[in-house]
């Protein structure tokens, strides 16, 4: 493995709604695979537009001449980083109450649609985290509902929507946040379930996406503490490579949660952090916010790789599925110019279909796929 490769493993955040010169420098040097966009990069659909096509073009001065991964959270409801005049999509709350997979399929492709206009091609979405606590303020509506089977099977057709808008999906928290009270934000949450009621109750959801062709899945910072009272489940071996990995045999992409988040911070040393995800069993390292946090982790992974704390092979085979989605998805996936952007952000279609959704009845013609 050539240790220029690494940077595939890590997402970054910019700082601001233009690519510095800094900045791609940072993003070429390092061969970094992705980066995530939050309000402070998203200014007017001109602006958001420009900023993808510059991180778009970076392509060929990459070292492994691959497309970045342009992601961003855009689930709908509280979690919806892009302002009018984008579509403002209600929460999988509201759209659970209609239990019409038809409309879940529409709800996923129309936003992916016009996220994949503006030069985004990964959301991390669906949210399919089952609300088994209603006191869970940090899940709420962001959930489609408590009944695993329910939530599976709409996360499936969110799955379908996303990827027939050719935008990469990403189910998120594994294994479950909707029983949690704390925010793993600002604490680390420590979960009582076993892993009998994990399998038969949060899992299912997930085992739906991944049917669903899911490419990438995100673990949660929850410690499930009768299952690996050690680690938390981004950092847990038994979590990710035992049931996610052996159990579940999901053989896609698996992406860190946020690893600045102080469910990790408040409890590990920040050098140690990404080490232990890697070593967990994660592919992907997110880093949303802290900028100087991925060249310490790209540093300190570099080191634990060359004195075998990490498994080269089970890096190589990390690389091997970055590579092989991105040559799966984003290769070939055309960039549309401007002109043609514009008249698919807040499509009318995509305005009746969100009014629909809140007055809980959606069209025959819009229930079509």
């Amino acid at each position: 493995m050539d240790a220029n490769n690494i940077g595939q493993l890590f997402f970054i955040g910019l700082e601001g709604p233009e690519l510095t010169a800094k900045e791609a420098d940072f993003l070429i040097k390092n061969n970094i695979g992705g980066v995530t966009l939050f309000a402070r990069n998203l200014k007017t659909p001109v602006e958001l537009h420009k900023l993808c096509t510059d991180l778009y073009n970076l392509r060929n001065r990459m070292p492994a001449k691959a497309p970045l991964f342009i992601a961003i959270d855009m689930e709908g409801g509280r979690v919806h980083r892009l302002k009018p005049p984008f579509t403002q999509w209600p929460s999988l709350g509201k759209l659970g109450a209609l239990n019409s997979t038809s409309a879940a399929f529409k709800f996923a492709n129309m936003m992916g649609t016009e996220l994949r206009a503006i030069g985004i091609n990964l959301d991390f979405a669906p949210c399919v985290d089952l609300l088994t606590n209603p006191k869970n303020e940090l899940i709420g509506d962001r959930s489609l509902g408590n009944d695993p089977e329910f939530v599976g099977k709409m996360a499936s057709a969110l799955v379908r929507g996303y990827i027939k808008a050719g935008v990469v999906a990403c189910a998120k928290h594994f294994p479950g946040h909707g029983n949690t009270v704390i925010d793993s934000h600002e604490d680390l949450p420590i979960e009582e379930i076993d892993m009998k009621t994990l399998e038969s109750r949060e899992i299912i959801p997930f085992k739906r996406a991944f049917r669903a062709r899911m490419d990438m899945v995100m673990t949660a910072h929850i410690k499930y503490k009768n299952i690996d009272p050690e680690h938390p489940a981004t950092l847990s071996p038994i979590l990710i490579k035992k049931l996610l990995r052996e159990n579940l045999r999901y053989r896609n992409l698996i992406i860190s949660d946020d690893l600045d988040m102080k469910a990790l911070t408040k409890n590990y040393a920040r050098e140690e952090i990404p080490v232990l995800a890697l070593k967990a069993g994660c592919d992907l390292l997110l880093y949303c916010n802290d900028f100087s946090s991925p060249p310490l982790a790209l540093s300190v992974v570099d080191k634990a790789i060359k004195d075998k704390v990490i498994p080269i092979e089970q890096i190589n085979e990390s690389l091997r599925r970055v590579t092989e989605l991105k040559k799966e998805t984003l290769v070939n996936l055309p960039h549309i110019p401007l002109a043609e952007a514009v008249k698919i952000i807040g499509h009318p279609e995509h305005l009746r279909l969100v009014k629909s959704i809140l007055d809980g009845h959606v069209p025959e013609d819009l229930r079509a796929t």
